[in-house]
């Protein structure tokens, strides 16, 4: 418990500087959504393979850390029905919202952009609202 704090800070910075470097070297912005939706709608067939091995690192390097540290205890749900309905949710969102938490949070607020310093706000207003109706509300979770 007492190392978490430390690596969720290691981890912030790591996506930090992930994303500072692909705006200074390629000049775009490291938005997973953006990045996935130019895969899906073929705007981005003239940068697949980068974006192929940016989405591969992201799904990869998780699990090969797990691996080497023993793993990380999750409170996930083993019904895979609503973590799929869930997973769609979160891509519906992304796409509403034009951008992810990566993108808006990291990147927006980084740059001073007012789309993503709202979104944001409105990512952490839904998110407390969430956890005020399920867990105190509705005694869930």
């Amino acid at each position: 418990m007492q190392n978490d704090w430390i690596m969720g800070l290691l981890g912030g910075g790591l996506i930090g500087l992930a994303g500072a470097l692909l705006l200074l070297v390629n000049g775009r912005i490291m938005g997973a959504s953006g990045i996935i939706g130019g895969l899906v709608d073929g705007s981005g067939r003239h940068d697949w393979t980068e974006r192929v091995a940016f989405l591969a690192g992201l799904a990869l390097l998780p699990g090969l850390a797990a691996l080497m540290t023993g793993g990380a205890a999750t409170h996930l749900t083993e019904n895979w029905i609503t973590i799929v309905i869930a997973g769609l949710l979160v891509g519906v969102g992304t796409r509403l919202a034009n951008g992810c938490t990566s993108g808006h949070g990291v990147c927006g607020i980084s740059r001073l952009s007012p789309r993503g310093i709202v979104a944001s706000i409105v990512y952490i207003l839904a998110g407390a609202v969430t956890v005020l109706i399920f867990k105190h509300l509705l005694g869930a979770i």
